[in-house]
């Protein structure tokens, strides 16, 4: 039955059939061709939902938007072009470090891609930017977001693989580092060698100091997020529920920009954001119910443990199936359709759930800038109106920096768990 389904499963995806409604066709076919009863689907698609940690989902993704409606978004650029602004190609500069900042509070690379995007690519343009290299800057910097707390993936792959949530957030911090340092230098280097501008803010630290001051309250969301749940202060849960408040505290208290239609914008965004990734939960639930019920996890790690002796081989075998897969799947569905499998094939070979964990978020998070459904690689090319192959042959050095930085997590334990 689970071979039905596979096959069901990407014919769909080949048809253009969205990625829920993908796995759930294949249930069904699976189910209807092996004469069991179509109720079980709508049990699975209801067992998800009952988790209480799953409320941190839309609640940090709330926060995030909360403290993005208003001039926080203007303080963090301003903040970024006075630190990185007078280096060669300093807008380039000025995508990432946002995007470590803006990771902080939203924790989603699609509305990091989106935010900083629309600010910075047509300003990159404008100052003699290649349209494909501005783009290939936004859409591989901001899967930055998905490493630095409150990370959407990470909670994901949490529930799924019953990993600590704090550990994972805690381990995401210096990955996240690394990438963005490696992508800091991908850009110096081909700002020297095209002769990109320096972009240095006039008035300089004088002129600004007073959004520098009012973005400080913004800008510790995320060690106020990461004290509290290192320090058991709350769970994961709760303490996004306390962001929520925090976000609403800070736009609406000290900046004083929330209006009421930003309110209802933000709102609005969040149930969408939230509607789709729960939708997807929800569908991978039936998946992950047939895999169980044929032990599908467990065959397919003995499998890979008789067949690849060597650890390093299986890790290498890993990374690649994840680099396949994260170029045609979205990356909350890779978590949820890979996770509970290589957490057992892990097991088997001493790999840390921790590690594996961010392994799989950077690597999947590469297939957010890699054709054919990559996101944020779609979203950039769209805001500098220029074509894909353009922006794909000026992301080569940023592909190069994300493998660096995926094999060093792959081999390197210390580097993910502390």
């Amino acid at each position: 039955m689970s071979a039905t389904m596979i096959w069901i499963f990407f014919a769909c995806l080949a048809l253009s059939v969205p990625v829920a409604h993908a796995m759930l066709g294949g249930v069904a076919a699976a189910l209807w061709l092996d004469g069991k009863p179509m109720a079980v689907i709508a049990q699975r698609l209801y067992s998800p939902t009952q988790s209480f940690p799953m409320l941190a989902i839309p609640f940090f993704i709330l926060a995030g938007n909360l403290m993005m409606s208003g001039r926080f978004g203007v303080y963090l650029v301003n903040i970024a072009r006075l630190a990185v602004g007078h280096m060669k190609g300093g807008l380039g500069q000025v995508s990432i470090i946002g995007s470590v900042m803006f990771g902080g509070v939203s924790g989603s690379a699609v509305a990091d891609a989106s935010a900083l995007g629309n600010a910075l690519i047509p300003v990159q343009q404008q100052e003699g930017y290649p349209g494909g290299f501005a783009a290939a800057i936004n859409s591989a910097s901001s899967t930055v977001s998905v490493l630095i707390p409150p990370s959407i993936p990470l909670i994901l792959y949490g529930l799924v693989s019953n990993t600590s949530i704090v550990d994972l957030f805690v381990a995401g911090i210096l990955p996240g580092v690394l990438l963005a340092l490696g992508m800091f230098i991908a850009v110096w280097w081909v700002a020297r060698r095209r002769d990109l501008p320096r972009s240095p803010l006039a008035g300089g630290f004088a002129a600004f100091k007073g959004q520098i001051i009012a973005a400080i309250p913004a800008l510790l969301m995320p060690l106020f997020v990461i004290g509290t749940l290192r320090f058991g202060v709350a769970t994961p849960t709760e303490v996004s529920v306390m962001a929520v408040a925090y976000a609403l505290i800070v736009s609406g208290g000290i900046y004083r920009d929330m209006t009421i239609p930003s309110l209802w914008t933000a709102l609005v965004d969040t149930a969408m954001m939230t509607g789709a990734v729960m939708f997807i939960i929800m569908a991978s639930s039936t998946i992950q119910w047939v895999l169980t019920a044929e032990r599908v996890p467990q065959e397919l790690a003995l499998w890979v443990a008789e067949t690849i002796r060597e650890p390093w081989m299986i890790i290498l075998a890993l990374n690649v199936v994840m680099l396949v897969v994260g170029a045609f799947l979205d990356l909350p569905a890779a978590v949820l359709l890979l996770g509970p499998l290589f957490v057992t094939i892990g097991q088997a070979i001493g790999l840390d759930p921790v590690q594996l964990g961010l392994m799989m978020v950077v690597n999947l998070s590469i297939g957010l800038y890699t054709p054919p459904v990559g996101t944020t690689l779609f979203i950039s090319a769209a805001i500098a109106r220029v074509g894909l192959f353009e922006v794909v042959r000026a992301l080569v050095p940023f592909y190069l920096v994300a493998l660096a930085v995926l094999m060093a997590i792959s081999y390197i334990p210390a580097l993910t768990i502390y």
